[in-house]
């Protein structure tokens, strides 16, 4: 429905989520006609006068209403309307009484005096100076948070980022907003860089402002941090910040130089190559290599009383679970009980599960308390199935917490609360990245057992760094690379197109009524959207006794007629289709309903949870999928159940999620399912890569079924170009010591 813009007064609120600011009031315009309004308007109360801009939207309880953009908001100014707000309990410490007594002694000017003179609410019966100052403070804060939201409105920025601002600056939030307006830019914000920029000449900031220069090259630092980079080269940081300002380059060095000079960038040269870190990231890679120097100087004192009856113990797992290990499985058994540090890689059917068993078992017996983790929570699920006991993500079990006021992720096991573990297996190592490597050693002792199992060959982190691969790469932690395939599963036509893959060659494409492998040749994008529609509704529900809630479909893209997106309309239509039963929400362009399966698409680590057994805790993370259990019948509340937490979510919360029928190989990464649909067509150049094919197949357990172009698919293999990430771990490592002080900045 078309834009609008209504004004009016406040007649009563019917929602609003302290925690958020997302509100939903009734307005009374001038004609009188009352209209609902649903948006981000914190401490909104009956008399207020609002301006808002947003647009007509429908809910099917409640009718036509305006979801706000833009809100001006206006303190009454009418004795009735003042009265009305004060009585509303908006301001901390006043109720209908005092607010009656406030406005009969002050009329008009009430609002004024809670505002400079609170001391005189003190020559009411009953205010006592304490509570007369504690009721000035509310009514200031409040205050400058219209202010702030009037800003923010102005600027066409969103009104959801006045709490975000107010928790970490409080009352001088506005200021520093005007003193800086590049703060915005920063990660807990995500305003583009772009909107800032202008945003802040139209303020007034010079073109070779300082501030802006600096901002710049912080940007860039920050921004690439998507691209999988812990730090730049130095000439490469300042031509990006250079172009993005359109300034000349000696003036981004100038500030690139001032930000090192004050510690907010550090630089160091590796190898060959001057490097240039957020301070974070210098701190994180500096801390990762030095913690493992130590865990590997123990491994090398430290003479185990079990190593030389290794071989007997591993005689007695092999009994025990039937089998006998290959020699790089028992290698990897071996190491496990001799060595402090271990890799462990290995490809589908290569025997990796078995020999993670093993280590296990292993462990057991020699009395070590042992940790089992993942980066996700669906790769703990599977590594905690597999090994028949717990398995935890890395934050649940660091206790990661999140710093409202500044926004910085925390953990409560660190250096100085340490895991008790005397022995730590992580799988899933290829998703790990710097900075969740880091806070994973800095909470393990220095003598704590590390197993780092994974798959080299599938997609690196979606975070900064090539962790695994840089420890493999660097040399100086004992590897064991599985690669023989088994023969129970030299069976299954998927791991034999995983490898092929791997080796650059097309799977074979023949399909056979034995098969776990089927490729479906479809060239044009629509008809191969309705192949996979027809093959999660009916064909693969019906032939093949696969529910649709067991089948992923998978996509190299979001974007395009069979991206991911295009994909989800269409499986919900199919698969979810509108019914009287089901309630549902629109946002944006997305309409979520009941029983729909979504995914998070960031971090967002004050989501509030609840286990079926009564545990509570916080955080939701980019990548966790879910189904939409209920929608509240106002529309303005939804519960949704991710694996074995159920969480709430308010209305403006649904920008972080996503329909997840189909979802894209990188965030499918750490997953397995029992039917994967992967749909493969021509793409962007950085998608038809041999990591994303080889993802995108070792995800399904059962069942694969390609749908797509097989010239495609030949691109895809034989293109094994990685994109480079600029990491200085495996040089670090490689150099075996600490860097010298003298060498830092």
């Amino acid at each position: 429905m078309n834009e609008c813009t209504i004004s009016g007064t406040i007649s009563h609120v019917i929602y609003q989520n302290e925690e958020n600011g997302y509100t939903v009031l009734r307005l009374v315009t001038s004609d009188g006609e009352a209209v609902t309004v649903v948006g981000s308007i914190p401490f909104a109360a009956p008399g207020e006068d609002l301006v808002v801009t947003g647009r007509w939207v429908s809910h099917p309880v409640h009718g036509d209403q305006v979801e706000a953009h833009q809100v001006e908001r206006y303190m009454p100014t009418q004795e009735n309307e003042i009265l009305s707000y004060l009585s509303s309990g908006v301001v901390k410490g006043i109720g209908p009484a005092t607010a009656s007594a406030i406005v009969q002694r002050f009329g008009a000017n009430s609002l004024l005096v809670l505002e400079e003179e609170p001391g005189e609410l003190t020559k009411i019966k009953g205010i006592s100076p304490r509570r007369a100052k504690e009721i000035g403070e509310s009514f200031r804060y409040q205050t400058g948070m219209r202010r702030l939201m009037s800003f923010l409105s102005a600027n066409d920025l969103p009104l959801s980022l006045a709490l975000r601002l107010y928790r970490r600056y409080g009352g001088e939030a506005l200021d520093a907003v005007r003193e800086n307006p590049y703060l915005l830019v920063d990660e807990l914000y995500g305003v583009d860089f772009a909107v800032m920029d202008e945003i802040a000449l139209s303020m007034g900031m010079a073109g070779d402002s300082r501030r802006r220069v600096e901002a710049a090259v912080l940007f860039e630092l920050t921004y690439n941090l998507n691209n999988g980079h812990v730090f730049l080269p130095r000439d490469k940081l300042v031509a990006a910040a250079s172009q993005l300002i359109d300034c000349p380059p000696d003036m981004a060095e100038t500030s690139l130089d001032d930000l090192i000079g004050r510690g907010a960038v550090r630089r160091q040269q590796v190898a060959r190559v001057e490097a240039c870190y957020l301070r974070r990231l210098y701190d994180a890679e500096i801390g990762v290599t030095e913690k493992l120097e130590r865990m590997l100087r123990c491994q090398a004192d430290r003479l185990d009383h079990v190593a030389n009856r290794v071989d007997a113990i591993i005689e007695q797992i092999e009994a025990g679970q039937g089998l006998t290990y290959a020699p790089a499985q028992r290698r990897a058994v071996e190491l496990a009980a001799k060595q402090g540090v271990v890799l462990l890689t290995g490809g589908p059917g290569t025997g990796k599960t078995t020999s993670v068993r093993g280590i296990v078992a292993m462990l057991d017996r020699m009395g070590c308390t042992t940790l089992l983790l993942a980066p996700t929570g669906r790769a703990a699920k599977r590594l905690g199935e597999l090994c028949g006991r717990e398995a935890q993500t890395i934050h649940r079990c660091l206790g990661m917490t999140w710093k409202e006021d500044t926004g910085e992720v925390t953990f409560q096991k660190n250096e100085k609360e340490p895991l008790t573990a005397e022995a730590v297996v992580v799988d899933e190592m290829s998703m790990v990245d710097l900075p969740l490597m880091y806070a994973l050693l800095s909470a393990v002792k220095d003598d704590c057992r590390l197993i780092m199992v994974g798959d080299p060959d599938q997609l690196p982190s979606v975070g900064p760094g090539n962790v695994f691969g840089d420890l493999i790469r660097s040399g100086r932690i004992e590897t064991v690379n599985l690669t023989e395939i088994f023969r129970q599963a030299q069976a299954s036509a998927i791991i034999r197109a995983a490898h092929a893959v791997n080796q650059g060659q097309v799977p074979e494409l023949r399909n056979t009524a034995q098969s776990d492998f089927f490729f479906m040749r479809r060239r044009d994008p629509m008809t191969a959207v309705d192949l996979v529609v027809e093959l999660c509704k009916t064909r693969l529900p019906q032939n093949m006794g696969i529910e649709p809630e067991q089948i992923q479909v998978l996509c190299p893209t979001r974007k395009g007629e069979w991206g991911t997106a295009a994909l989800n309309r269409a499986l919900q239509a199919a698969l979810n289709p509108p019914a009287p039963e089901k309630r549902q929400k629109v946002w944006g362009e997305v309409t979520f309903r009941t029983g729909d399966r979504v995914m998070q698409i960031r971090n967002n680590y004050d989501v509030l949870w609840i286990r079926a057994d009564g545990v509570t805790g916080s955080g939701i993370f980019n990548g966790d999928v879910g189904v939409v259990e209920d929608i509240d019948p106002a529309g303005e509340l939804l519960s949704i159940r991710f694996d074995d937490r159920t969480a709430t979510y308010t209305a403006d919360m649904l920008g972080e999620l996503e329909l997840a029928y189909a979802v894209t190989v990188h965030k499918s990464q750490g997953s397995e399912y029992k039917a994967v649909v992967l749909v493969a067509l021509p793409a962007a150049p950085a998608l038809m890569v041999r990591g994303v094919l080889y993802t995108g197949i070792t995800r399904a357990r059962e069942l694969l079924v390609v749908v797509g172009d097989d010239t495609a698919l030949g691109r895809m293999a034989a293109n094994d170009k990685q994109q480079r990430r600029y990491s200085g771990l495996r040089w670090r490592l490689k150099q075996g010591a600490k860097v010298p002080a003298e060498q830092m900045q």
